[in-house]
């Protein structure tokens, strides 16, 4: 066989070849890549899973107290605010899947819709959809929409019901949604929006399922720890989400130990401080007598009221 036939069939299978390899839902390998520190449980498809139970203690403790403590290792960039809610009284958890939208254009918008042909998704003519479908129990559908808002509503009712049926949870959007009085009567469902929008969604088009994505000024990756409240989003990178949440706990103990003494008398001028040994130790005690307050293990915290010793010098 000579050279050029050679590689005129190489050439032709990689032709064939190319199309069957997705552009918008990021492969296994790229999930790994971005999230090597992962050493858990993982979906299918490489997402990190983040135990349920993490997901219901994060909903009890503060904003603050997680940022401070990604701050603490360098994580500067994982807070958002400004976003209206459908029930703003109600926090919500959960772990991230990721989806990036970007202004159309004709040539890329076919490119993706032949994509979406080639692998069966419906309404590939209308990718808002597609990320709604990969979504599992305990999910937050997180979305880049560039912070449109106008023609930038990314669901309606339709595609809410969809959300809340796939996770029970909810959505953070950089983007606008329409049919918000419909979406508030939804069950298991609540989300953070930048503004609502009678007007349907336009001139957008879906270039990115489970990719590192920016919501404001923060950057969020597939699988990370989701905690919205009223006031704003915080991402908690999966390999930390452990840790964060124990630590914040154990702020939640300190400043409950705190209150109890002030309501004694007994804490003198350090209303919100002092810590020191001994203080410590009476903290130990106070939760060894208060063992509902416990949401850790035992060892958890030992180890981490151990470092705050350690960090003060005791």
């Amino acid at each position: 066989m000579s050279r050029l036939l050679k590689f005129a069939l190489a050439a032709s299978l990689i032709a064939t070849v190319v199309p069957l390899c997705a552009q918008v839902k990021q492969t296994r390998e790229q999930m790994m890549f971005y999230t090597a520190d992962w050493r858990g449980e993982r979906f299918p498809d490489g997402r990190p899973k983040v135990p349920d139970s993490l997901l219901t203690r994060a909903l009890d403790v503060s904003i603050e107290d997680i940022w401070e403590y990604l701050r603490g290792l360098g994580y500067n960039c994982q807070f958002d605010t400004g976003f209206q809610a459908l029930h703003p009284d109600k926090p919500f958890a959960g772990r991230a899947l990721t989806a990036q939208y970007m202004p159309s254009r004709p040539d890329m918008a076919k490119a993706i819709a032949a994509e979406g042909k080639a692998e069966s998704r419906i309404a590939f003519g209308n990718n808002n959809s597609w990320p709604i479908n990969e979504l599992q129990i305990g999910d937050v559908y997180i979305a880049d929409g560039f912070g449109k808002i106008v023609e930038g509503t990314l669901i309606g009712s339709n595609l809410g019901s969809g959300i809340a049926a796939h996770t029970h949870v909810g959505f953070i959007f950089d983007a606008g949604v329409r049919d918000a009085e419909e979406n508030r009567e939804l069950p298991n469902f609540n989300g953070l929006y930048r503004a609502y929008d009678p007007s349907a969604w336009k001139d957008m088009v879906l270039t990115g399922i489970n990719t590192p994505i920016r919501i404001g000024r923060a950057t969020v990756l597939p699988g990370d720890l989701v905690l919205a409240k009223r006031d704003g989003v915080i991402f908690i990178p999966a390999p930390l989400a452990e840790d964060a949440i124990a630590n914040a706990e154990f702020t939640n103990l300190e400043d409950a130990f705190n209150f109890y003494l002030n309501s004694q008398g007994t804490n003198g001028g350090n209303f919100e401080g002092g810590w020191n040994g001994k203080k410590y130790d009476a903290l130990a005690a106070w939760v060894k007598a208060n063992p509902g307050k416990l949401k850790m293990s035992q060892a958890q915290f030992d180890s981490i009221e151990a470092k705050r010793k350690s960090r003060r010098g005791n």
